[in-house]
């Protein structure tokens, strides 16, 4: 059993400038109580052999490798451009000069 007590609820709840009724306080200490007893729970059933974890399940790498694959010529992707020049597509500016 965890060592949340009524007077300790109340203590954080005016550190954290919250008004809370009795009602709330004996709320808040069984919700509070089980919190920290599941935390303990959880604690004792971690050991120096158990390995971290960020994930419950393996991850695996989804990326694939880069591959080299013929695509468009220059000439080919300025066919369907409005407008081009020098080999390049050509628009226009939208920034003045200064």
């Amino acid at each position: 059993m965890s060592e949340i007590t009524p007077d300790l609820v109340r203590h954080l709840a005016g550190l954290a400038r919250i008004l809370v009724s009795d009602e709330e306080v004996e709320q808040f200490t069984k919700q509070l109580s089980l919190i920290a007893d599941s935390v303990a729970h959880v604690s004792k059933a971690i050991d120096a052999d158990t390995p971290s974890t960020s994930h419950p399940i393996a991850m695996a790498n989804v990326f694939r490798e880069d591959v080299v694959e013929p695509s468009l010529s220059q000439a080919e992707a300025l066919s369907g451009a409005p407008d081009s020049a020098e080999g390049r597509f050509k628009v226009n500016a939208i920034l003045d000069e200064e």
